[in-house]
């Protein structure tokens, strides 16, 4: 594998307004960063490293696994839409099965997607009024880019990019897939160059941890003084 230079860390204008993010009931005590990044750039990684620094992290993977364990709060509701089929012997949703199912089918892909999305968003609103203490808030949204509601709850979106060579060998690394499955998974989601776009602020992952740490330290000093000048 090889990975490029690292850019610097890029910041872009601020496209959502502090009034935009005042849903169910938050009222902006502190500053909300939407992290965000195709599958295999490092999101978790980059996450970690910000909680390092002190930041509230709510991180939406941990959230729909919480829902989707056996006898979380989405197993009824998509046993009804989809059956024994899609849940394990023990009662959880059946990952692989389900991953399957949505990449062929886009009407499931909805259903489910129906299901989750408003379990999700209310999970990581009840979390958010708890993490007023931290510095700033960082929650991980790997469909912020496709949602609107997320997008309007944070201030900034910090988008981690990186290689598409890169994202195939990581997830290759890190999971049973292959090559072929991973480049399904990066095609179905929000292209690279639109995920650009959206960001305010962006961290390159492809140079090592030790400059992914550093990027990640820029950003905290700058989040700080934004939090400190509210």
């Amino acid at each position: 594998m090889i990975l490029r230079q690292a850019d610097e860390t890029t910041s872009h204008s601020t496209k959502l307004s502090k009034n935009d993010s005042q849903v169910a009931g938050y009222q902006d005590r502190r500053l909300i960063i939407g992290l965000t990044g195709g599958i295999g750039s490092g999101k978790s990684t980059v996450a970690a490293l910000f909680a390092e620094h002190g930041a509230g992290i709510i991180d939406t993977d941990a959230i729909a696994h919480f829902l989707t364990q056996a006898g979380g709060e989405a197993i009824a509701a998509i046993h009804a839409a989809f059956g024994n089929d899609y849940l394990t012997e023990g009662g959880a949703l059946d990952r692989a099965k389900m991953r399957a199912l949505i990449f062929s089918d886009a009407a499931a892909k909805q259903r489910l997607e129906q299901i989750l999305h408003p379990l999700i968003f209310e999970q990581a609103n009840a979390q958010l009024r708890p993490l007023q203490p931290s510095p700033y808030i960082v929650v991980v949204v790997p469909l912020l880019p496709e949602s609107r509601t997320f997008r309007q709850l944070v201030q900034r979106v910090l988008v981690v990019d990186c290689d598409e060579h890169t994202q195939i060998a990581r997830v290759i690394g890190r999971s049973s897939m292959n090559e072929a499955e991973v480049r399904a998974i990066i095609a179905r989601q929000t292209p690279r160059a639109d995920r650009l776009r959206l960001a305010d602020d962006v961290i390159r992952n492809d140079a090592g941890l030790d400059r992914l740490a550093e990027q990640v330290a820029v950003l905290h000093e700058r989040y700080s003084k934004m939090q400190n000048s509210n």
